[in-house]
């Protein structure tokens, strides 16, 4: 006679053997049809692009706020962003700085998409954001004027703008897209994240569309000074469009930038039926941690590696088929040669005769835009045919002894690219892009 624990394991063997058996939709190819970007070096595709090809810093002194009592004094704005000049007066009211960049780079990754959101099931549609501060700076606003005018000072929306997912949740809002929504919070890996997170829902046909990046705005005093307190940041500040230096043997740490970027990931059939200029295909993701520590990465550079070579794996292309690699290049003492380890671990010898670069010198480190913005500069090396060098790269560090591009960009055909986001906590997170 069977026992009822031999009927439950026979239950569970005939379960087993139905979910193997159900059909199970094929991993859906997915496009990159449109690019929303808010630089400090220019807006929109054309912007950034001619920002890039111009090879110059953005980077200023300081003039947002009061610099003075900190060692770092430098940051990479963006000069003039006029939210009113994409939304109007009422929904600018309801937005700080970091909803509008959200908002703003959405509307213009459609526009550059040529998607127009009525001829397609909105609940198939999503958006995923990534941010390492959200809506700190404004709530650091706030808080000053509660100091001296009490809560009748107080912005009403403060409550509504101060959560990570205010970003994705105001895309949604904006647009009336029903579909995935969700902010990640995963520092400075965080555009890269939304990025793959997204990607694996259009690859796996959940949605046909989703609207992915990161946005940051976090040029105030004490979001600034929380970061030169650990001393993370460059103190050149006789020469701030000198003090972002990726790879070079005289860097000595990252500049805070702002800024957002999203991408239109489209299903990629969805993509040729409307007609979409392709930017690229978007292949492969991957993401690791290296439960090590909260600022430095692992010195072995083991997960990094992991990382890397997973997006590899998940795209399946092999490392002899990446024709660029877009660097996470932080021009922090720690993270350079750690990446440089393990981009040559992955690579094998083909990591001296592959491009590496980090586009950080031009605008920053925007935090949890950076991937995202990074991921678009990507695309456009792919489809533009043109690799933008590592600025400022004058004095190499012997322990980053790879082909970093310096000074001045290269025309090359890259037909696939890796991007690489490394973020406190450990946190990696590495995309595959290739020629559509």
């Amino acid at each position: 006679m069977s026992t009822l624990g031999d009927a439950a394991s026979e239950t569970a063997s005939r379960r087993d053997a139905a979910r193997r058996h159900v059909s199970r939709p094929a991993a859906r190819r997915v496009a990159i049809t449109g690019i929303g970007c808010i630089t400090p070096i220019g807006t929109g595709v054309d912007g950034l692009w001619q920002g890039l090809r111009a090879e110059r810093s953005a980077v200023t002194p300081i003039t947002r706020f009061d610099a003075s009592i900190f060692r770092s004094r430098c940051n990479a704005a963006v000069p003039d962003f006029d939210p009113l000049a994409y939304l109007d007066e009422k929904r600018v009211k309801r937005l700080d700085r970091f909803g509008a960049f959200s908002v703003v780079s959405s509307m213009l990754a459609l526009r550059d998409a040529a998607l127009d959101l009525d001829t397609v099931d909105r609940d198939r549609v999503g958006s995923m954001m990534g941010t390492a501060l959200g809506g700190v700076a404004y709530a650091e606003e706030q808080a000053a004027r509660f100091q001296h005018g009490g809560l009748r000072a107080v912005d009403a929306t403060l409550a509504l703008a101060v959560f990570g997912g205010s970003s994705s949740c105001n895309v949604a809002i904006e647009f009336g897209i029903t579909g995935p929504n969700s902010t990640n919070a995963m520092s400075c890996a965080s555009g890269t994240i939304a990025i793959g997170e997204a990607f694996r829902r259009v690859r796996d046909g959940e949605v046909d569309v989703m609207l992915a990046g990161g946005a940051e705005a976090p040029l105030a005093t004490l979001c600034f000074g929380a970061f030169a307190l650990i001393r993370a940041m460059s103190t050149r500040n006789d020469e701030p469009e000198r003090a972002s230096r990726p790879f070079d043997a005289d860097r000595d740490g990252f500049v805070m930038g702002e800024g957002a970027a999203v991408l239109v990931l489209e299903a990629y059939e969805h993509a040729v039926a409307r007609g979409a200029r392709i930017y690229a295909e978007l292949a492969g993701y991957g993401t690791t941690n290296d439960a090590y520590h909260m600022t430095a990465p692992r010195p072995d550079g083991t997960q990094a590696t992991r990382c890397m070579q997973m997006a590899l794996d998940d795209a399946d292309v092999a490392p002899t088929d990446v024709n660029y690699v877009n660097a996470h290049g932080s021009a922090t003492p720690l993270n350079d040669p750690t990446e440089t380890l393990a981009i040559k671990r992955v690579f094998g010898a083909h990591a001296h005769h592959m491009p590496v670069s980090s586009t950080k010198g031009y605008y920053g480190h925007a935090l949890g835009a950076s991937g995202a913005i990074e991921a678009a500069i990507s695309a456009l090396a792919i489809h533009r045919a043109w690799i933008p060098p590592t600025l400022n790269l004058e004095r190499p560090d012997p322990a980053c002894d790879l082909d970093y591009v310096p000074q001045r960009g290269r025309d090359a055909a890259a037909s696939v690219v890796l991007s690489n986001s490394f973020g406190f906590g450990g946190i990696n997170a590495s995309l595959v892009l290739k020629r559509a």
